[in-house]
């Protein structure tokens, strides 16, 4: 009795600081999915073909971003240890090359996908049909890249520094300016798809500014330099290579059950688009433990506290159960009017409320997933993470290539390529547990030894 007394105040505790990191980031978070419905809503109606061309397009760039999310969660982590060890400066350093790199990355996106689209376009299975609206919404968002990877790595920068509050700032204005120019240019000024990227690059562009500008007075404070610095650069890229490992095997995973869900139909991908991006709706809420989880694990190593660690970690993984159970109720719930906003299509329709019972009942193992990924991510075990995710993404493979073809129906291959998808999630949530239960990857100091 007197232990669970003496531990009530110090689980408290945790509570306070990941309410702190992880609320303001829960809405920076979701920020994006919601307006990524609302573009979806808004193309939508311009007919299923514009909307599947939407899906596809969209899961390229979303392929493109993962990929580059090292800059985000490799920076978070490297200046949370460098916060908790004291060196403030050093931090900084590592911020200002991160956003050195997210540039230059992001104008040789361009150059590289620019040419490859309609080549992308093709792989992912799009119909002639669908083809040019992906293609028209590909080429223009492509020109935001720079935009989007500069406000990956400043984003990193602030929550490294444990300042989520920033983040939600620019991400709930540069979204809700999306939303508006969407709407403007599409609906009112009958821009098509075309419109809908237009918004993105403007809005993108907005945000960069933003954080360059917030992290350059941060920098010049601390007598930080803000040119950049080749070894600076080369340390940055060669500490995210195994993240971008880790990024390319999920994305993966993204890109197979869109092109499956593709090549069952018009209707298929056009509803995948809706319950894909109603899925990163809710994975991006719990998201905002996991990245609070890599702000309070970097920080607790930075500072050498091993049990700090392993706490603040347990209850974490409590907070991804309850959100993850809240969320399967929540999705239930709203199953009938679901589609609504999005199609008048009563295939379509069908085929979004069946995809979304396999979404609601995963909820509570993607919470875990989540926050042990961010967890290890903090930790800096980028590395294991590298590998369990190749292993995983290899695990989901054969589910989500055979699922569909035995369906016998549209609906029950989208419900099986689903059904693959939750597979793969535990398979995730396996893999990263057996990690978490161990100690190798409780390394402390102000920077994880490679």
């Amino acid at each position: 009795m007197p232990r669970l007394l003496s531990a009530a105040p110090f689980r408290h505790r945790h509570d306070r600081e990941i309410f702190a990191l992880a609320v303001p980031t829960f809405f920076a978070l979701i920020s994006e999915p919601l307006f990524l419905l609302t573009d979806s809503a808004i193309v939508g109606s311009l007919g299923t073909q514009a909307l599947g061309g939407l899906g596809v397009a969209g899961q390229v760039l979303l392929t493109l971003a993962a990929v580059c999310i090292f800059l985000a969660y490799g920076t978070t982590a490297a200046v949370a240890r460098k916060l908790g060890a004291g060196d403030i400066p050093g931090g900084m350093r590592d911020g200002v090359d991160g956003l050195w790199l997210a540039a230059l990355l992001g104008l040789a996106a361009i150059g590289v996908g620019w040419p490859l689209g309609p080549h992308l376009i093709e792989l992912l299975g799009a119909s002639p049909d669908v083809a040019p609206y992906a293609l028209t919404y590909l080429r223009v968002s492509l020109l935001s890249t720079p935009f989007l990877l500069i406000v990956m790595a400043g984003t990193g920068v602030l929550r490294g520094l444990q300042d989520a509050r920033t983040p939600l700032v620019v991400a709930v204005a540069s979204y809700l300016g999306n939303a508006l120019l969407c709407a403007l240019f599409v609906l009112v000024l009958d821009w098509g798809i075309a419109g809908s990227a237009w918004s993105t690059v403007i809005a993108q562009g907005a945000g960069a500014f933003w954080y360059v500008a917030t992290i350059i007075r941060s920098a010049r404070r601390h007598g930080v330099p803000v040119a950049p610095s080749l070894d600076g650069l080369r340390k940055s890229a060669s500490a995210g290579f195994a993240l971008f490992l880790r990024s390319v095997s999920m994305r993966v995973v993204a890109l197979v059950t869109t092109a499956v869900a593709a090549r069952l139909g018009d209707e298929s991908i056009a509803a995948h688009q809706v319950s894909y991006n109603m899925w990163a709706l809710l994975v991006f809420a719990m998201d905002a433990v996991a990245i609070a989880g890599q702000s309070i694990v970097g920080r607790y190593l930075g500072a050498d506290d091993v049990r700090g660690t392993r706490d603040s970690t347990r209850r974490m993984v409590e907070w991804g159960v309850m959100a993850g159970l809240v969320f399967t109720v929540v999705v239930l719930l709203v199953l009938p009017w679901a589609p609504i906003p999005f199609t008048d299509d009563p295939q379509v329709a069908s085929l979004i409320m069946a995809s979304l019972v396999v979404v609601a009942l995963i909820q509570p193992l993607s919470g875990v997933t989540m926050v042990l990924d961010g967890v290890l991510m903090g930790a800096g075990d980028q590395r294991y993470l590298a590998w369990a995710s190749l292993g995983t993404m290899l695990t989901f493979l054969p589910f989500a290539l055979v699922l569909p073809e035995v369906a016998g129906s549209q609906l029950w291959g989208l419900v099986g390529l689903w059904g693959a998808f939750a597979v793969w999630i535990l398979a995730r949530a396996l893999t990263l547990g057996l990690r978490a239960r161990g100690g190798a990857w409780l390394v402390t100091g102000a920077e994880r030894p490679r």
